[in-house]
């Protein structure tokens, strides 16, 4: 059952993102995922979660661990329309994301610890420019929708940006954009993400470490919750949101 606050913010999801083109629905992600951020929407909204209100069992099954080191908690399910994600980056914990895109339009918010970030893009032709990454298209396989990677061959790309954000700011990029981000504080970062449906794509590319290949059809199990232990994550992070911010 929906509480006051699940059900404000899932109106406030519908209400932004139904309906605009995806120029704008990018910039309508970032408000939105701005608004929910705020210390006075987020926290009441996560304790009302984790006292059980909205659909824990549903959104526990879509909740693991990644395997890149920070726990993604679905919060809000909107079906193909929309998901609203927390995650929890935990510094020394796992390895650095490798080099991707997304399925559709994304928004990121950062509510406290900060962000690192960097954007690539393909290099030119010279044998020397640029990273040499092996490059995989994911997809989702299987009744659990686990990852599955199928190499696509050798890449090199070039950075073109990096960024660190923190506590209050954020990000909206468009599904094809080539970017990977890490915990860049001592305590753990939380981020607030909000995925759109818009133009969904069938997989994501990754670039993965040197150019050296890699088996075909790799497919990674998602470590999911159990519905207590999601409860449980939800209650972890609420306290954790109620601290004194730091960086």
């Amino acid at each position: 059952m929906g509480g006051r606050h699940v059900q404000d913010a899932t109106r406030l999801l519908e209400k932004s993102l139904d309906g605009p083109e995806r120029d704008e629905l990018v910039r309508a992600a970032r408000a939105a995922v701005a608004e929910l951020g705020s210390p006075t929407r987020l926290l009441p909204l996560v304790r009302e979660l984790a006292a059980g209100a909205g659909d824990p069992s549903g959104c526990a099954l879509l909740s693991y661990r990644h395997v890149l080191g920070f726990d993604k908690l679905l919060l809000i399910d909107g079906g193909p329309r929309h998901m609203l994600r927390a995650h929890v980056w935990h510094p020394g914990r796992g390895t650095p994301e490798d080099i991707h895109n997304h399925r559709s339009p994304l928004a990121s918010y950062v509510v406290r610890g900060a962000l690192g970030m960097e954007l690539y893009e393909p290099a030119g032709p010279a044998a020397d420019e640029g990273v040499a990454t092996s490059w995989y298209r994911e997809s989702l396989t299987g009744e659990d929708d686990d990852w599955l990677l199928e190499p696509a061959g050798d890449a090199r790309l070039r950075l073109v940006q990096s960024a660190r954000y923190t506590a209050g700011s954020g990000y909206a990029l468009p599904p094809h954009v080539l970017h990977r981000a890490w915990c860049d504080a001592e305590r753990p970062t939380v981020t607030l993400f909000l995925e759109t449906g818009a133009g969904r794509r069938r997989y994501t590319d990754v670039f993965a470490g040197a150019a050296t290949g890699g088996p075909a059809g790799l497919a990674v199990a998602k470590k999911r919750l159990e519905v207590n232990d999601y409860l449980a994550e939800l209650s972890a992070l609420a306290d954790l949101l109620a601290e004194e911010p730091t960086i």
